[in-house]
């Protein structure tokens, strides 16, 4: 009779008292019960849920998304830097700085050997020789030499070389240089 006073101090509380554990039910073991009974039954296929359709409101934006290609779906790089490249108009600047790159495979390995490209501005390009001869070879070579430029860079684009002969020495160096001396009389160029 030990266990039927706690059944009954239990009862007149007005709790249940689960007779496997001797404890007050909280309703723990009734969901547990339901559980093991529809775990057992199969269930009835789930409806699938239907995504919302994007508006402009939950998009945070004036534009809804759709089926076809924009400018928010991931691009490649080349796509991008030639986008980049139109924008801001670097095409030209793009393909003679290529011509300069490829300078010895344009004029041939002697002559750039001689010679490098040094700017190009309002289609004129200056190039130095490392020679007064040089320099003069290049003005004979001048016009052959813009009509292949033009069909590497597009037809007008070159209008003239501008050939200049190599740099002369500073003699504004060293402690017994004079400012404004004249230094000496000989052409370099």
């Amino acid at each position: 009779m030990g266990d039927e006073p706690v059944a009954e101090s239990a009862g007149e509380r007005g709790e249940k008292v689960t007779a496997a554990e001797g404890r007050p039910s909280d309703g723990l073991d009734l969901a547990r019960a339901l559980t093991r009974a529809t775990a057992k039954t199969p269930a009835a296929p789930a409806r699938p849920r239907r995504r919302r359709p994007e508006t402009p409101s939950s998009t945070g934006g004036g534009r809804v998304s759709g089926a076809r290609p924009d400018d928010r779906d991931p691009q490649t790089i080349e796509s991008t830097l030639e986008r980049l490249v139109d924008d801001h108009g670097w095409d030209l600047s793009l393909r003679v700085h290529g011509v300069f790159g490829r300078w010895e495979q344009i004029v041939g390995a002697d002559v750039a050997g001689h010679c490098t490209p040094e700017t190009f501005a309002d289609g004129d390009l200056v190039v130095r020789t490392t020679s007064t001869a040089w320099a003069t070879q290049l003005k004979l070579l001048a016009p052959a030499l813009v009509r292949r430029l033009n069909e590497e860079l597009g037809h007008g684009t070159v209008a003239r070389i501008d050939v200049r002969g190599p740099h002369g020495p500073s003699w504004k160096k060293g402690p017994r240089s004079v400012r404004d001396g004249r230094g000496p009389r000989d052409t370099y160029g």
